[in-house]
């Protein structure tokens, strides 16, 4: 099957893409992107702008004032990663990212480590307190183009009122760095960008930092989880301005290109290839590895920030991010633990990749194969 008929047949407006993001843009025209549409995005822009800047960033702040003492709680990991995104000289040069590449280890803000997903020894992922099973045993390591993921649950039968930590406990595999536990998100997005010497996120963070009259340690904590995400929206809302002022001029001087068709025709795809894609989602790092054999996927992985946050334990019995940061929080009333709530909050908990649905029966609910 060649995947442009999925479409129909060879997609005739090159600008076009049925069913993705790219539209066209044509100003004249009512059914494509048109000067009354740019005119609309760009006043949302502003609406978002003075949103971020005279309400979001204001709450935040005035909040964040009662709490000073969350700046010493929640830190929990002390590595940091990111993969970096939103280029300005395209993908292919992460130098020019406005939220750049790399590893920040031991908390370390005088040196930030290269981070790629094609070296071997970078990221792998185990499975030694996951639901899972390796053809190699569970003490190996897995670099995702040679990723297995073979389900094999071991829990107890359900009703149970807790989970045995010293066994396995987790659908999500424990994802490490070159061996090391990683915290992805806002957070490390900030630490990455901060620690490289970006100026604009210098000013942003220490600007935060000394309304709030807390040290640069304060960002290694509940608080300075919760933090990054403002200042990174509010950071996010000016490079908005920059991108749509980009695109007007792109389109003034005729350039109204919208996606790269030089590999759309899969008579032009290479009989096996090797691939990862390596973005920052809104939770943190997410990349997706690809292998192609015959023109056709042979195994496909990706690693999501969920995995990274909230995977369990590895075989050193390392925590991952959420565990590690709940370790010595302040609990006033146990019947309701509203503090392991609000750390965990921090990081924008979704668990929707942790989770497996199976029948009475014990069988698959659904299942898709690759063909």
């Amino acid at each position: 099957m060649k995947v442009h008929t999925i479409f129909g047949g060879k997609n005739p407006h090159p600008n076009y893409l049925v069913g993705g993001v790219p539209c066209s843009v044509n100003i004249d025209d009512a059914n494509a992107l048109n000067a009354e549409r740019l005119a609309h995005v760009g006043q949302l822009f502003d609406d978002a702008m003075a949103f971020v800047n005279q309400v979001y960033i204001p709450d935040l702040l005035a909040v964040a004032g009662f709490y000073k003492d969350w700046g010493a709680i929640g830190g929990g990991l002390e590595n940091y990663m990111a993969y970096g995104d939103l280029p300005v000289n395209g993908y292919g040069d992460p130098s020019h990212f406005k939220f750049p590449r790399g590893v920040i280890l031991n908390r370390n803000l005088a040196e930030v480590l290269p981070v790629d997903g094609k070296s071997a020894d970078q990221v792998q992922e185990f499975i030694s307190s996951s639901w899972y099973e390796y053809s190699g045993g569970d003490a190996t390591g897995l670099h995702p183009w040679a990723g297995e993921t073979n389900l094999k649950y071991s829990g107890p039968k359900p009703p149970y009122d807790y989970l045995d930590v010293t066994k396995k406990y987790s659908w999500l595999k424990t994802p490490r760095w070159k061996g090391h536990a990683m915290e992805v998100g806002p957070l490390a997005r900030l630490l990455v960008a901060y620690a490289s010497g970006r100026e604009e996120v210098k000013d942003a963070v220490n600007g935060a930092l000394k309304a709030l009259d807390v040290p640069v340690a304060a960002l290694f904590s509940t608080l300075g989880r919760t933090a990054a995400r403002g200042i990174e929206t509010q950071l996010i809302a000016g490079w908005s301005k920059e991108f749509y002022a980009q695109l007007l001029t792109n389109i003034k001087n005729g350039d109204t290109r919208m996606f790269n068709n030089e590999r759309w025709d899969p008579d032009t795809w290479p009989e096996e290839a090797r691939g990862v894609g390596m973005s920052e989602a809104p939770r943190g790092a997410l990349a997706h590895w690809i292998v192609i054999k015959e023109k056709k996927i042979d195994n496909y992985q990706l690693v999501v920030p969920s995995t990274w946050n909230a995977s369990p334990r590895d075989a050193k019995g390392e925590r991952s991010a959420y565990e590690a940061s709940l370790i010595g929080t302040p609990v006033n009333d146990p019947e309701k633990p509203l503090e392991v709530l609000r750390t965990i909050h921090s990081f924008d908990p979704c668990l929707a990749c942790a989770v497996h649905l199976y029948d009475e029966r014990g069988t698959y609910v659904h299942q898709i194969d690759t063909f």
